[in-house]
Protein backbone atom coordinates (compact mmCIF):
# COMPACT_ATOMS: atom_id res chain seq x y z
CA UNK A 1 0.00 0.00 0.00
CA UNK A 2 1.04 3.54 -1.17
CA UNK A 3 1.70 5.94 1.83
CA UNK A 4 -0.54 8.05 0.23
CA UNK A 5 -3.26 5.45 0.41
CA UNK A 6 -2.08 4.57 3.91
CA UNK A 7 -2.48 8.21 5.46
CA UNK A 8 -5.51 8.51 3.63
CA UNK A 9 -6.93 5.60 5.15
CA UNK A 10 -5.48 6.10 9.12
CA UNK A 11 -7.00 9.81 8.53
CA UNK A 12 -10.59 8.16 7.67
CA UNK A 13 -10.55 6.24 10.25
CA UNK A 14 -9.66 9.13 13.10
CA UNK A 15 -12.72 10.45 11.40
CA UNK A 16 -15.49 8.54 12.26
CA UNK A 17 -13.52 7.88 16.02
CA UNK A 18 -14.18 11.37 16.16
CA UNK A 19 -17.92 10.93 15.97
CA UNK A 20 -18.13 10.23 20.15
CA UNK A 21 -16.17 13.24 21.22
CA UNK A 22 -18.54 16.39 20.31
CA UNK A 23 -21.69 13.92 21.60
CA UNK A 24 -21.96 15.92 24.99
CA UNK A 25 -21.32 18.87 23.68
CA UNK A 26 -23.63 19.40 20.78
CA UNK A 27 -26.42 18.31 23.08
CA UNK A 28 -25.90 20.32 25.60
CA UNK A 29 -27.80 23.32 24.65
CA UNK A 30 -30.91 20.95 25.22
CA UNK A 31 -29.34 18.90 28.17
CA UNK A 32 -29.72 22.29 30.13
CA UNK A 33 -33.07 22.35 29.80
CA UNK A 34 -33.82 18.78 29.96
CA UNK A 35 -31.20 17.56 33.07
CA UNK A 36 -32.03 20.87 34.70
CA UNK A 37 -28.00 21.88 34.66
CA UNK A 38 -26.27 24.21 35.34
CA UNK A 39 -22.93 25.44 33.42
CA UNK A 40 -20.94 24.18 36.20
CA UNK A 41 -22.37 20.48 35.60
CA UNK A 42 -21.97 20.87 32.12
CA UNK A 43 -18.28 21.92 32.48
CA UNK A 44 -17.82 18.95 35.09
CA UNK A 45 -19.03 16.60 32.48
CA UNK A 46 -16.58 17.61 30.14
CA UNK A 47 -13.99 17.64 32.62
CA UNK A 48 -14.67 14.21 33.03
CA UNK A 49 -14.58 13.21 29.58
CA UNK A 50 -11.25 14.90 29.40
CA UNK A 51 -9.72 13.31 32.50
CA UNK A 52 -10.35 9.98 31.79
CA UNK A 53 -9.06 10.70 27.74
CA UNK A 54 -6.06 12.38 29.60
CA UNK A 55 -5.47 8.64 31.85
CA UNK A 56 -6.78 6.70 27.92
CA UNK A 57 -3.71 8.45 26.30
CA UNK A 58 -0.95 7.81 28.90
CA UNK A 59 -2.26 4.00 29.07
CA UNK A 60 -1.81 4.31 25.21
CA UNK A 61 1.93 5.65 25.27
CA UNK A 62 2.36 2.85 28.02
CA UNK A 63 0.93 -0.08 26.27
CA UNK A 64 2.45 0.98 22.88
CA UNK A 65 5.96 -0.08 24.87
CA UNK A 66 4.47 -3.77 25.57
CA UNK A 67 2.13 -4.40 22.14
CA UNK A 68 3.29 -1.50 19.93
CA UNK A 69 1.76 1.25 18.67
CA UNK A 70 -0.37 -0.93 15.99
CA UNK A 71 -2.01 -3.53 18.37
CA UNK A 72 -2.58 -0.55 20.70
CA UNK A 73 -4.37 1.05 17.95
CA UNK A 74 -6.52 -1.93 17.64
CA UNK A 75 -7.31 -3.22 21.37
CA UNK A 76 -8.04 0.13 22.12
CA UNK A 77 -10.61 1.26 19.54
CA UNK A 78 -12.54 -1.81 20.75
CA UNK A 79 -12.84 -0.65 24.18
CA UNK A 80 -13.88 2.68 22.30
CA UNK A 81 -17.06 1.27 20.82
CA UNK A 82 -18.23 -0.64 24.03
CA UNK A 83 -18.22 2.08 25.91
CA UNK A 84 -19.49 4.86 23.34
CA UNK A 85 -22.59 2.11 23.02
CA UNK A 86 -23.14 2.33 26.49
CA UNK A 87 -22.94 6.30 26.82
CA UNK A 88 -25.45 6.38 24.26
CA UNK A 89 -28.35 4.07 25.62
CA UNK A 90 -27.65 4.69 29.36
CA UNK A 91 -26.98 8.34 29.90
CA UNK A 92 -30.08 10.13 30.96
CA UNK A 93 -29.19 12.63 33.47
CA UNK A 94 -25.94 14.17 35.35
CA UNK A 95 -24.79 11.71 37.49
CA UNK A 96 -25.18 8.75 34.95
CA UNK A 97 -23.30 11.31 32.20
CA UNK A 98 -20.92 12.05 34.22
CA UNK A 99 -19.81 8.55 34.92
CA UNK A 100 -20.64 7.35 31.46
CA UNK A 101 -18.75 9.79 29.40
CA UNK A 102 -15.90 9.95 31.56
CA UNK A 103 -15.23 5.90 30.90
CA UNK A 104 -15.57 6.76 27.72
CA UNK A 105 -13.63 9.42 27.83
CA UNK A 106 -10.91 6.56 29.11
CA UNK A 107 -11.44 4.17 26.30
CA UNK A 108 -10.88 6.83 23.47
CA UNK A 109 -7.23 7.65 23.47
CA UNK A 110 -5.66 4.67 21.74
CA UNK A 111 -6.69 6.00 18.26
CA UNK A 112 -4.77 9.59 19.21
CA UNK A 113 -1.27 8.96 20.45
CA UNK A 114 -0.81 5.63 18.57
CA UNK A 115 -1.57 7.24 15.43
CA UNK A 116 0.53 9.36 15.37
CA UNK A 117 3.64 7.19 16.26
CA UNK A 118 2.54 5.23 13.41
CA UNK A 119 3.01 8.49 11.42
CA UNK A 120 6.35 8.88 12.79
CA UNK A 121 7.29 4.96 11.82
CA UNK A 122 6.29 5.61 8.67
CA UNK A 123 7.11 8.75 7.34
CA UNK A 124 10.39 10.79 7.49
CA UNK A 125 11.24 14.43 9.42
CA UNK A 126 10.65 16.39 6.09
CA UNK A 127 7.00 15.08 5.60
CA UNK A 128 6.21 14.55 8.98
CA UNK A 129 5.05 17.65 10.39
CA UNK A 130 2.13 17.85 6.70
CA UNK A 131 0.93 14.25 7.50
CA UNK A 132 0.79 14.99 11.28
CA UNK A 133 -1.62 18.06 9.88
CA UNK A 134 -3.54 15.72 7.97
CA UNK A 135 -4.09 13.13 10.83
CA UNK A 136 -5.38 16.12 13.30
CA UNK A 137 -7.61 17.53 10.20
CA UNK A 138 -9.44 14.26 10.22
CA UNK A 139 -10.15 14.61 13.74
CA UNK A 140 -11.81 17.83 12.93
CA UNK A 141 -13.33 16.89 10.29
CA UNK A 142 -14.96 13.49 11.95
CA UNK A 143 -16.01 16.74 14.88
CA UNK A 144 -17.80 18.72 12.12
CA UNK A 145 -19.27 15.20 10.47
CA UNK A 146 -20.79 14.65 13.50
CA UNK A 147 -21.90 18.26 14.37
CA UNK A 148 -23.52 18.96 10.77
CA UNK A 149 -25.70 15.45 11.20
CA UNK A 150 -25.80 15.05 14.76
CA UNK A 151 -27.29 18.72 15.04
CA UNK A 152 -29.88 17.79 12.18
CA UNK A 153 -30.82 14.10 13.41
CA UNK A 154 -31.18 16.24 17.31
CA UNK A 155 -33.51 18.75 16.19
CA UNK A 156 -35.33 16.08 14.42
CA UNK A 157 -35.69 13.18 16.26
CA UNK A 158 -34.35 14.36 20.35
CA UNK A 159 -30.52 14.35 21.67
CA UNK A 160 -30.81 10.93 22.02
CA UNK A 161 -30.43 9.87 18.39
CA UNK A 162 -27.47 12.18 18.23
CA UNK A 163 -25.98 9.74 21.11
CA UNK A 164 -26.70 6.93 19.06
CA UNK A 165 -25.11 8.45 15.79
CA UNK A 166 -22.22 9.03 17.86
CA UNK A 167 -21.87 5.53 19.10
CA UNK A 168 -21.92 4.48 15.70
CA UNK A 169 -18.92 6.49 14.64
CA UNK A 170 -16.23 4.31 16.66
CA UNK A 171 -17.38 1.22 15.30
CA UNK A 172 -17.14 2.49 11.53
CA UNK A 173 -13.82 3.88 12.79
CA UNK A 174 -12.73 0.40 13.99
CA UNK A 175 -13.60 -1.13 10.17
CA UNK A 176 -10.99 1.02 8.42
CA UNK A 177 -8.40 0.28 11.11
CA UNK A 178 -8.57 -3.20 10.79
CA UNK A 179 -8.28 -2.78 7.23
CA UNK A 180 -5.26 -0.14 6.94
CA UNK A 181 -3.24 -1.55 9.16
CA UNK A 182 -3.46 -5.13 7.99
CA UNK A 183 0.01 -4.80 6.26
CA UNK A 184 1.38 -2.29 8.41
CA UNK A 185 4.27 -3.78 11.17
CA UNK A 186 3.94 -3.50 14.42
CA UNK A 187 7.30 -2.29 16.09
CA UNK A 188 7.81 -3.01 19.58
CA UNK A 189 10.16 -1.33 21.68
CA UNK A 190 9.73 -2.71 25.00
CA UNK A 191 11.13 -0.85 27.75
CA UNK A 192 11.71 -2.44 31.22
CA UNK A 193 10.21 -1.10 34.24
CA UNK A 194 13.66 0.86 35.11
CA UNK A 195 13.89 2.09 31.21
CA UNK A 196 10.66 3.41 31.36
CA UNK A 197 11.94 5.26 34.76
CA UNK A 198 14.81 6.37 32.93
CA UNK A 199 13.11 7.73 29.48
CA UNK A 200 10.85 9.37 31.72
CA UNK A 201 13.99 11.15 33.13
CA UNK A 202 15.18 11.35 29.96
CA UNK A 203 12.21 13.41 28.49
CA UNK A 204 12.06 15.42 31.77
CA UNK A 205 15.95 16.41 31.47
CA UNK A 206 15.83 17.76 27.69
CA UNK A 207 15.10 21.62 28.11
CA UNK A 208 14.09 21.76 24.32
CA UNK A 209 11.67 18.65 24.43
CA UNK A 210 9.88 19.98 27.80
CA UNK A 211 9.23 23.56 26.39
CA UNK A 212 7.02 22.22 23.39
CA UNK A 213 5.43 19.80 26.42
CA UNK A 214 4.88 22.80 28.47
CA UNK A 215 3.71 24.76 25.34
CA UNK A 216 1.29 22.42 24.03
CA UNK A 217 -0.03 21.69 27.93
CA UNK A 218 -1.14 25.45 28.07
CA UNK A 219 -2.09 25.28 24.08
CA UNK A 220 -4.78 22.47 25.64
CA UNK A 221 -6.27 24.45 28.28
CA UNK A 222 -7.28 26.75 25.51
CA UNK A 223 -8.51 24.43 23.03
CA UNK A 224 -10.22 21.70 24.89
CA UNK A 225 -12.75 24.48 26.72
CA UNK A 226 -13.60 25.96 23.20
CA UNK A 227 -14.19 22.18 21.66
CA UNK A 228 -16.51 22.14 24.56
CA UNK A 229 -18.16 24.94 24.84
CA UNK A 230 -18.71 26.85 20.97
CA UNK A 231 -21.88 24.10 20.52
CA UNK A 232 -23.68 26.01 23.55
CA UNK A 233 -22.23 29.18 22.62
CA UNK A 234 -23.58 29.66 19.21
CA UNK A 235 -26.77 28.14 20.62
CA UNK A 236 -27.43 30.62 23.03
CA UNK A 237 -26.77 33.16 20.69
CA UNK A 238 -29.38 32.21 18.64
CA UNK A 239 -31.75 31.71 21.20
CA UNK A 240 -33.08 35.29 21.46
CA UNK A 241 -34.90 34.24 17.57
CA UNK A 242 -35.37 30.68 18.06
CA UNK A 243 -36.68 28.03 20.05
CA UNK A 244 -34.58 25.88 22.29
CA UNK A 245 -35.05 22.62 19.54
CA UNK A 246 -33.86 24.76 16.64
CA UNK A 247 -31.37 27.04 18.89
CA UNK A 248 -29.71 23.83 19.82
CA UNK A 249 -29.48 22.78 15.87
CA UNK A 250 -27.94 26.06 15.02
CA UNK A 251 -25.36 25.86 16.91
CA UNK A 252 -24.24 22.54 15.88
CA UNK A 253 -24.25 23.60 12.66
CA UNK A 254 -22.10 26.68 13.09
CA UNK A 255 -19.86 24.52 15.61
CA UNK A 256 -19.81 22.11 12.55
CA UNK A 257 -18.80 24.49 9.90
CA UNK A 258 -15.96 25.97 12.16
CA UNK A 259 -14.35 22.46 12.93
CA UNK A 260 -14.89 21.93 9.01
CA UNK A 261 -12.89 24.94 8.25
CA UNK A 262 -10.16 24.55 10.79
CA UNK A 263 -9.02 21.20 9.22
CA UNK A 264 -7.22 24.00 7.06
CA UNK A 265 -5.01 25.17 9.76
CA UNK A 266 -3.97 22.35 10.73
CA UNK A 267 -2.81 21.10 7.31
CA UNK A 268 -1.77 24.66 6.67
CA UNK A 269 0.15 24.55 10.32
CA UNK A 270 1.97 21.87 9.53
CA UNK A 271 2.86 22.36 6.20
CA UNK A 272 4.26 25.62 7.20
CA UNK A 273 6.25 24.31 9.95
CA UNK A 274 7.85 22.00 7.93
CA UNK A 275 8.38 25.34 5.59
CA UNK A 276 9.40 28.13 8.28
CA UNK A 277 10.25 26.29 11.32
CA UNK A 278 8.05 25.12 14.37
CA UNK A 279 8.48 27.45 16.68
CA UNK A 280 7.46 30.68 13.83
CA UNK A 281 4.24 28.77 13.42
CA UNK A 282 3.89 28.38 17.36
CA UNK A 283 4.33 31.83 18.12
CA UNK A 284 2.06 32.72 15.18
CA UNK A 285 -0.78 30.62 15.79
CA UNK A 286 -0.52 30.99 19.77
CA UNK A 287 -1.11 34.31 19.95
CA UNK A 288 -3.32 34.61 17.48
CA UNK A 289 -5.50 32.05 19.00
CA UNK A 290 -4.81 33.89 22.58
CA UNK A 291 -6.02 37.30 21.31
CA UNK A 292 -9.32 35.62 19.88
CA UNK A 293 -10.20 33.83 23.41
CA UNK A 294 -9.87 37.91 24.98
CA UNK A 295 -12.01 39.05 22.52
CA UNK A 296 -15.11 35.99 21.37
CA UNK A 297 -17.00 36.21 24.27
CA UNK A 298 -17.49 39.81 23.82
CA UNK A 299 -18.85 39.68 20.17
CA UNK A 300 -21.85 37.31 21.73
CA UNK A 301 -24.47 40.02 20.43
CA UNK A 302 -22.74 40.75 17.15
CA UNK A 303 -24.57 39.10 13.61
CA UNK A 304 -23.93 35.36 13.96
CA UNK A 305 -22.64 35.66 10.36
CA UNK A 306 -19.64 37.53 11.88
CA UNK A 307 -19.57 35.37 15.05
CA UNK A 308 -19.04 32.37 12.56
CA UNK A 309 -16.38 34.05 11.18
CA UNK A 310 -14.80 35.03 13.77
CA UNK A 311 -14.90 31.16 15.51
CA UNK A 312 -13.86 30.01 12.19
CA UNK A 313 -10.10 31.97 12.07
CA UNK A 314 -10.67 31.57 16.36
CA UNK A 315 -10.79 27.83 15.71
CA UNK A 316 -8.42 27.66 12.72
CA UNK A 317 -5.38 29.62 14.80
CA UNK A 318 -6.38 27.32 17.59
CA UNK A 319 -5.58 24.20 15.91
CA UNK A 320 -3.04 25.40 13.53
CA UNK A 321 -0.22 24.44 15.67
CA UNK A 322 -1.08 21.35 17.40
CA UNK A 323 0.51 19.07 14.77
CA UNK A 324 3.70 21.35 15.22
CA UNK A 325 3.77 20.45 18.34
CA UNK A 326 3.60 16.56 17.87
CA UNK A 327 6.14 17.21 14.86
CA UNK A 328 8.15 19.04 17.20
CA UNK A 329 8.68 16.47 19.67
CA UNK A 330 8.97 13.71 17.60
CA UNK A 331 12.20 15.55 16.64
CA UNK A 332 13.96 16.32 19.99
CA UNK A 333 13.38 13.05 21.29
CA UNK A 334 15.08 9.99 20.85
CA UNK A 335 12.60 7.57 18.91
CA UNK A 336 12.55 4.75 21.70
CA UNK A 337 11.65 7.79 24.33
CA UNK A 338 9.13 8.96 21.89
CA UNK A 339 6.05 7.24 23.66
CA UNK A 340 6.89 7.97 27.03
CA UNK A 341 7.03 11.39 26.12
CA UNK A 342 3.77 11.33 24.35
CA UNK A 343 2.59 10.13 27.55
CA UNK A 344 3.46 12.64 29.57
CA UNK A 345 2.77 15.21 27.23
CA UNK A 346 -1.24 14.27 27.47
CA UNK A 347 -0.62 13.73 31.14
CA UNK A 348 0.15 17.67 31.26
CA UNK A 349 -1.49 19.05 28.41
CA UNK A 350 -4.84 16.83 28.88
CA UNK A 351 -4.59 16.92 33.18
CA UNK A 352 -4.73 21.17 32.75
CA UNK A 353 -6.94 20.96 29.78
CA UNK A 354 -9.44 19.27 31.62
CA UNK A 355 -9.93 21.55 33.78
CA UNK A 356 -10.38 24.59 31.55
CA UNK A 357 -14.02 23.40 30.21
CA UNK A 358 -14.98 23.29 34.35
CA UNK A 359 -13.56 26.73 34.59
CA UNK A 360 -15.36 28.61 31.84
CA UNK A 361 -18.27 26.80 33.05
CA UNK A 362 -17.72 27.99 36.99
CA UNK A 363 -17.07 31.58 35.46
CA UNK A 364 -20.02 31.62 33.33
CA UNK A 365 -22.47 30.95 36.19
CA UNK A 366 -20.51 32.98 38.46
CA UNK A 367 -20.84 36.33 36.19
CA UNK A 368 -24.28 35.70 35.03
CA UNK A 369 -25.19 35.63 38.94
CA UNK A 370 -23.41 39.03 39.70
CA UNK A 371 -24.76 40.45 36.22
CA UNK A 372 -28.38 39.40 36.12
CA UNK A 373 -28.22 37.80 32.58
CA UNK A 374 -26.19 35.12 31.17
CA UNK A 375 -25.27 38.28 28.52
CA UNK A 376 -22.44 39.38 26.88
CA UNK A 377 -20.75 40.38 30.11
CA UNK A 378 -21.04 36.81 31.50
CA UNK A 379 -19.47 35.34 27.97
CA UNK A 380 -16.75 37.93 27.42
CA UNK A 381 -15.60 37.45 31.15
CA UNK A 382 -16.16 33.71 30.60
CA UNK A 383 -13.93 33.45 27.39
CA UNK A 384 -11.21 35.46 28.87
CA UNK A 385 -10.11 32.70 31.22
CA UNK A 386 -8.81 30.60 28.14
CA UNK A 387 -6.71 33.72 27.32
CA UNK A 388 -5.15 33.98 30.75
CA UNK A 389 -4.61 30.29 30.81
CA UNK A 390 -2.94 30.17 27.80
CA UNK A 391 -0.55 33.19 28.24
CA UNK A 392 2.07 30.95 29.80
CA UNK A 393 2.60 28.89 26.60
CA UNK A 394 3.59 32.30 24.63
CA UNK A 395 7.06 32.32 27.20
CA UNK A 396 7.69 28.67 26.47
CA UNK A 397 7.11 29.01 22.38
CA UNK A 398 9.60 32.00 22.93
CA UNK A 399 12.16 30.11 24.93
CA UNK A 400 12.41 28.05 21.91
CA UNK A 401 15.18 27.76 19.58
CA UNK A 402 14.42 28.58 16.25
CA UNK A 403 14.47 26.65 12.97
CA UNK A 404 13.15 23.59 14.55
CA UNK A 405 13.28 21.38 12.70
CA UNK A 406 16.35 19.78 15.47
CA UNK A 407 17.27 16.24 15.76
CA UNK A 408 17.59 14.50 18.84
CA UNK A 409 20.98 14.83 19.21
CA UNK A 410 20.89 18.43 18.78
CA UNK A 411 19.38 20.07 21.27
CA UNK A 412 21.19 23.38 23.22
CA UNK A 413 19.15 26.16 23.98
Amino acid sequence: MSDTRWLVMLCSSRLFFGFIFMAFSSAAPLLLVDWNLTASQVGMINAGWHLGYMASLVSAGLLSNQWGAKKTFLRMSWAACLSAGFFAFFANNFSSALALYSLTGLCSGGSYTTGLTLISERFKPKDRGTAMGWFLAASSIGYALFLFTGGALMSAAGWRASFWLAALGPMVGLAIAVKVLSDSENIVRTHPTNRRLEALKSVMRNKPAMLAIWAYTFHSWELLALWAWLPAYFAAAAANQNSIATAAGIGSALAGLTFLTNAIGSIAGGHMSDTFGRRRVMLLMTGTSIGFSFLFGWLFTMPLWLLTLAAILYNMAALGDSSVYSSALSELVPAEDLSIAYALRATLGFGLGALSPLALGFALDLASLETGTRGMVAWGLAWSVLGLGALPGLWAISRMKDGLRLTHSSHPL
